[in-house]
């Protein structure tokens, strides 16, 4: 493929940007090559401007479920865009939004806007904090939760080792109220409470692990945080800024059964715009202001127009049978990259979560941060340049989720497995 354009445009981003980009990942370090600089996207493809055309398996990481320009949510937006932009006010499509999310996760009585999933999360978490009296807060190795500073740490030494700053910029201070536990081992959970008995806040936690890599649940690991939460007078805080009506309508809680205090929205319910949000139980939320003492406020939150991509984005995805496709759609793509071969002798991992997936080049298990954290990211790195060359368009990173839509369809499964068989074989030379 040509990239002559995209590579005039990096160059020219780089002059303005800070690395040429507005989020790191794009820059494509992880996996070399020029970035596409993309003009359009429609149904599962996008274009970039070398007139390129990509089956897209990023699908602007999770929010795009539909696909690109769905048409319900592209005439919706439109007719919005004609009533205005952006109000700085109240308006009836925030009740419908937070009607339809409170009926689909009954876990959210009450609900607030935001604009990202980043202030998603450092709001939930402020809110813990003032609703519990205590300061600490538990999170998982290799676990994403947003660029806010006390979330960018990473473990210490031992269960009482103060965490350190994960990126220049984050005071100690900062870091120092924020523990972190390694994923699927409850055990280190519990520890951490042994140790802080009355001064941890809250466990933050993405049901299922979607930043290192697709990392799935083990059985009882949710409900052993839930157990751990509930004994030491803490709050459970489901991150599922990735898997809420992703992985079900109802999330992740929906698919394992587990009922969390405060739940971390965005993604899929700003349909392709951006969105955040943040709810749980009517005692907790109400302590928001101008109900309660807890201050937080935004001046695009709830605006029209993520309002109205969001309601469009979930009318479609009640309806009978969507899941079900998405489900048929990614398991078919997970079988033909089973069968596909492998370019390591002892071959690689495929791990899925409904529509969302990695390949791990790696042969264990995906159980935790430690353990894919061993994979080959260099030859990840060749895998994913053979198969953009081949029009295929998979997330440039070893540790980032692939996502299927709905407008993925058979023919487009069957040439990405066409194409990761042939980069296989590229990669075994």
């Amino acid at each position: 493929m040509n990239f002559r354009r995209s590579r005039e445009l990096f160059e020219e981003a780089r002059r303005y940007l800070p690395g040429g980009v507005d989020s790191p990942v794009r820059a494509f370090k992880a996996v070399g090559g020029t970035p596409p600089f993309i003009v359009s996207g429609r149904g599962s493809r996008i274009f970039d401007a070398d007139g390129n055309e990509f089956i897209d398996y990023v699908c602007s990481w999770g929010p795009l479920i539909l696909g690109h320009a769905p048409p319900p949510v592209v005439e919706a937006l439109k007719q919005a865009v004609e009533r205005g932009t952006t109000f700085g006010a109240s308006t009836e499509l925030e009740i419908t939004l937070a009607r339809m999310i409170t009926a689909a996760m009954p876990s959210i009585e009450m609900i607030r806007f935001v604009n990202s999933g980043t202030e998603a999360t450092m709001s939930a978490l402020r809110l813990a904090r003032a609703f519990t009296g205590r300061d600490k807060i538990i999170k998982f190795a290799g676990g994403y939760h947003g660029h806010a500073d006390g979330l960018l740490v990473k473990a210490g030494s031992g269960v009482a080792t103060l965490s350190l700053p994960d990126s220049p910029g984050v005071p100690a201070s900062y870091a120092r109220n924020t523990l972190v536990a390694a994923y699927n081992n409850p055990e280190t959970v519990a520890e951490l409470f042994k140790h802080y008995p009355r001064d941890i806040a809250a466990v933050i936690v993405e049901p299922v692990a979607a930043n290192m890599g697709v990392v799935p649940p083990r059985p009882g690991f949710l409900e052993g945080l839930r157990r751990l939460t509930s004994d030491y007078g803490a709050l459970l805080i489901f991150d599922e800024v990735i898997t809420g009506f992703r992985v079900a309508y109802g999330g992740a809680s929906a698919l394992y059964g587990v009922t969390p205090d405060l739940t971390c929205l965005g993604k899929i319910i700003g349909g392709g715009l951006p969105v955040g949000a943040y709810g749980g139980q009517r005692e907790i939320m109400e302590m928001i202001a101008p109900a309660g003492p807890v201050y937080q406020a935004g001046t695009l939150s709830g605006n029209p127009l993520a309002m109205t991509a969001g309601i469009e984005t979930l009318k479609v995805l009640s309806q009978p049978g969507a899941y079900e496709q998405l489900e048929a759609t990614a398991a078919s793509l997970e079988k033909g990259i089973a069968g596909a071969g492998s370019p390591l002798p002892f071959g690689i991992n495929v791990s899925r979560v409904a529509s969302l997936l990695t390949i791990f080049f790696m042969s264990n298990p995906a159980l935790d941060y430690e353990s894919v954290s061993g994979a080959d990211t260099a030859l990840f790195g060749r895998f994913f340049r053979q198969l953009l060359a081949q029009g295929i368009y998979w997330p440039p990173s070893q540790f980032e989720a692939a996502f299927v839509s709905l407008a993925h369809r058979a023919e487009d499964i069957r040439r990405t497995i066409r194409a990761i068989k042939k980069a296989f074989g590229y990669l075994q030379t």
